[in-house]
């Protein structure tokens, strides 16, 4: 039996040349490599401290260099300039558990047992990708515009919360009432151990009334059935159903991608579909959603046009590079799971 061999992370030193737009937690900067190429890089500020014009740091460069559509920038892993760096947290849980960068973030648990207590019917979207949760998000909150809506990041692809610039936009513009980070994911207004207990704390804690599920940026793929993130929301709806809420599966679709497993509904969407047994609720954008495996088809009265929409809040947002023009089913797929989300608490 064949199998790879571990590749370790590539680290290099450069020097910051510049500081970019940054925001809380967050600093962005342009550097200068050892060869005297210029590049850009992120500074996680909770977990490495922030960085000034000058200093040499030392950058994860690993996902650039292996020309990941998630890359692009260098990771800074350590500022050379600092000696040490002590940000003590509220007790003793930690995330990205034994690693350089486990860190205390505590828990929101300790602090609320509420979380334990059943959803009530509380209508939870399942997404598959991070670029549906603004449509899902923005889309309920037209058909419902008093509707608190709550996001739960899963730590499927990105760890940090504060690399969503969406995530950013929407909390600044009075879209979301807040977040939580479950697992090893880190940063939002609520640390989770897992989804269950996040679930309950956005429904009692934040007081959602509809709470979007998805991974960060950087969903994971290998083209096989099994082998990506998205399938995660399997489990996401099952939980949801399981503590008392009501299930909705952002179906993902596709008439702008050039890959057949993606065209129409996406393979991921049937996977989903198949391996959960909590028979979401699925708005009918695209027809074909209909024939996903054990699902409950119901058509909202209205769904927001995804192109006026985003312009409205200001977002721009893209799947793989393509924006509403390029592939407007997917974008009016998302749209149409927020409108479905805003009635599902009815349906429950």
């Amino acid at each position: 039996m064949q199998g790879y061999r571990a590749r370790v992370p590539t680290f290099r030193t450069a020097q910051v040349t510049g500081l970019l737009p940054s925001r809380a937690g967050l600093a962005r900067m342009e550097v200068r490599m050892a060869d005297g190429s210029a590049a850009r890089a992120y500074a996680v500020v909770d977990q490495v401290g922030d960085c000034a014009e000058g200093d040499r740091v030392v950058l994860n460069t690993t996902a650039v260099e292996l020309g990941l559509g998630t890359g692009g920038w260098h990771v800074v892993h350590w500022n050379l300039g600092r000696e040490e760096l002590v940000q003590p947290g509220p007790d003793h849980v930690m995330k990205l558990r034994y690693t350089s960068l486990q860190s205390d973030v505590g828990t929101s648990e300790l602090l609320h047992p509420e979380c334990d207590r059943p959803l009530g019917g509380v209508p939870v979207v399942a997404c598959t990708v991070h670029s549906q949760v603004p449509l899902v998000c923005l889309a309920a909150r037209v058909v419902r515009p008093d509707l608190r809506v709550a996001y739960v990041m899963t730590d499927g692809a990105a760890l940090p919360l504060v690399l969503s610039d969406l995530v950013a936009a929407l909390r600044d513009g009075g879209h979301m009432c807040g977040t939580v980070t479950a697992g090893h994911a880190v940063g939002g207004d609520l640390e989770a151990v897992g989804v269950p207990s996040a679930l309950g704390l956005a429904t009692h804690v934040l007081q959602a009334e509809l709470v979007i599920v998805a991974m960060g940026p950087g969903v994971v793929g290998t083209g096989t059935a099994l082998g990506t993130t998205a399938v995660e929301a399997a489990s996401v709806l099952d939980v949801a159903a399981a503590l008392g809420g009501t299930p909705v599966l952002c179906v993902r679709a596709s008439d702008g991608d050039a890959r057949e497993r993606h065209r129409g509904v996406s393979h991921h969407s049937r996977t989903v579909a198949g391996l959960t047994s909590s028979r979401p609720w699925v708005a009918p954008v695209p027809p074909a959603a209909a024939d996903l495996p054990g699902v409950r088809v119901v058509a909202p009265p209205v769904v927001p046009e995804p192109g006026p929409l985003l312009d409205a809040a200001g977002l721009r947002v893209t799947t793989m590079g393509r924006g509403p023009g390029e592939d407007p089913l997917f974008f009016a797929a998302a749209a149409a799971a927020g409108a479905v989300g805003a009635l599902a608490g009815s349906l429950h």
